[in-house]
């Protein structure tokens, strides 16, 4: 891995800063947390401001709309928009890091040509729609049924935990297409317009009052066999596609702005007087070291990723692992610093600390990681 910059990835961060200097300036103001349709309007119009600079899917495929930047100009585009405080992806997290590099992955070209556009444009979200009551840590369980009737599947059951469903325009959605098959056989994806008739979405309120998550409920709901990604009953296939995105390069952002946050609780320990106390220093200090650690860890997933055609390998179960623990470490220590003085639920950092929490259970829970290290890159037997 070389990842020491060239003289054009100089030029790119140069060109990049100046961007950013100018346009940052001009956005309206944020929404509530708590207004996702005004959050929808918000992460869509820097999508699109995004998409008009040509900083829209960086380091997406050329053959898939984006610019194939180099991982390191992907991640000069991380650090230069977290330093500059430039909005996150928000409502297109799906679309974005895991939904839309899938299908650029593994859809046909009439797929990559219909879906992949709107989402660097701005013009479309996709929420994801996995989890199932009764089928979470083991997502192979899920019974959500999806029968062939001519050119359409007809699916019936219900999803929870569905990220961003209510402001969705696609779903990323996981079915049974043979009951008969073995559990991790005869699974499918599909892109399901939310539109449809017989979607049901019911939000969930989280534990910080944000309702980012829905439940999703499908009544005989008719989806065309054109909107299957991969073959019929190779959606596990497909799916270890989309996790292994969601798992080794859809967080590498959040590790550039918890590094943020850290030098910012080490600023406040030092104006408050806890800095004195060498016990918190000690943590601080231990936590500097594992985000350094998950950067390079970051660094070497996204080369990586780049080198192998841009799928990450099972290294991000071992970043997504460490990462959760040490995101919920690092709230912890805001507690800490800041006191008991800051505990006001409006507190930017008091959400994300109970954010923080749900960490070690998205995108497959620490358990799950764990075997998959023990499992696929360590090579230990299989736990009974």
């Amino acid at each position: 891995m070389d990842l020491s910059p060239t003289e054009e990835e100089q030029e790119f961060r140069a060109r990049l800063r100046a961007w950013l200097a100018k346009v940052l300036p001009e956005l309206p103001p944020r929404p509530s947390p708590d207004d996702w349709p005004g959050r929808r309007r918000y992460d869509l119009g820097w999508q699109r401001r995004l998409y008009d600079a040509g900083y829209a899917g960086l380091h997406w495929p050329v053959d898939a709309g984006g610019r194939g930047a180099t991982p390191t100009q992907h991640l000069i585009f991380l650090e230069e928009t977290e330093r500059a405080g430039a909005p996150y992806v928000g409502a297109n997290f799906v679309g974005l890091l895991h939904a839309g590099p899938t299908i650029a992955a593994e859809g046909t070209a009439e797929q990559r040509a219909r879906w992949l556009p709107p989402v660097l444009r701005g013009d479309e979200v996709w929420c994801q729609g996995f989890s199932e009551p009764g089928a979470g840590s083991d997502l192979a369980s899920l019974r959500t049924r999806a029968v062939r009737d001519g050119d359409d599947y007809v699916v019936t059951g219900s999803k929870l935990w569905t990220s961003h469903a209510e402001v969705a325009d696609w779903c990323e959605l996981l079915v049974r297409t043979d009951p008969e098959a073995p559990k991790h056989r005869g699974i499918s994806w599909l892109a399901l317009p939310m539109d449809a008739p017989g979607v049901t979405v019911r939000p969930l309120r989280t534990l910080a009052g944000s309702a980012e998550f829905a439940e999703v409920f499908l009544d005989e709901v008719r989806v065309p066999v054109a909107n299957r990604v991969g073959a019929e009953n190779d959606g596990w296939r497909v799916t270890m596609v989309t996790l292994s995105f969601e798992r080794g390069t859809a967080f590498v952002g959040e590790v550039v702005a918890c590094r943020r946050t850290l030098g910012g609780l080490a600023r406040a320990a030092r104006a408050n007087g806890r800095w004195d106390d060498p016990v918190l220093r000690r943590r601080l200090g231990r936590l500097y070291g594992e985000f350094g650690a998950l950067w390079r860890l970051t660094q070497w997933n996204v080369s990586e990723a780049q080198r192998t055609g841009g799928v990450p390998g099972t290294g991000g179960s071992v970043f997504k692992l460490a990462y959760s623990h040490a995101r919920q470490e690092l709230y912890e220590a805001a507690a800490e610093v800041l006191g008991a003085g800051s505990l006001a639920l409006e507190e930017e950092w008091v959400r994300e600390r109970l954010s923080s929490l749900s960490y070690t259970i998205a995108a497959g829970t620490s358990q799950i990681q764990h075997n998959i290290v023990a499992e696929r890159i360590l090579g230990l037997p299989k736990g009974r």
